[in-house]
């Protein structure tokens, strides 16, 4: 299947990238290309992720690459990835829109 990131998605990378680099520039361009090879994984394995915790019943899946999470949602023919974010928070709804 093809993995699609939305604008969403790509921001909240660009944003991790900014902030880890602001101490460690190597580790983020390490990190965000992990997370991006992780992120791209479910073209291969739709089902990889686990159900979103916060809203199972949903259909979306998450997969935890070190502190983050990456949320998808499985389409007809792709995968589209909605949003990346720090582990410790909780999912807000305007980050599935």
């Amino acid at each position: 299947m093809k993995v699609v990131w939305t604008e969403r998605a790509w921001e909240r990378l660009t944003e991790i990238e900014t902030f880890v680099a602001c101490d460690h520039p190597e580790a983020a361009v390490r990190l965000v290309d992990k997370l991006i090879a992780r992120g791209d994984a479910p073209g291969r394995y739709p089902d990889r992720g686990r159900k979103l915790p916060e809203i199972p019943s949903s259909g979306l899946r998450e997969i935890v690459v070190d502190s983050y999470r990456i949320v998808y949602r499985r389409m007809l023919n792709t995968i589209e990835v909605l949003t990346v974010f720090e582990g410790h928070r909780l999912l807000r709804r305007d980050e599935l829109r």
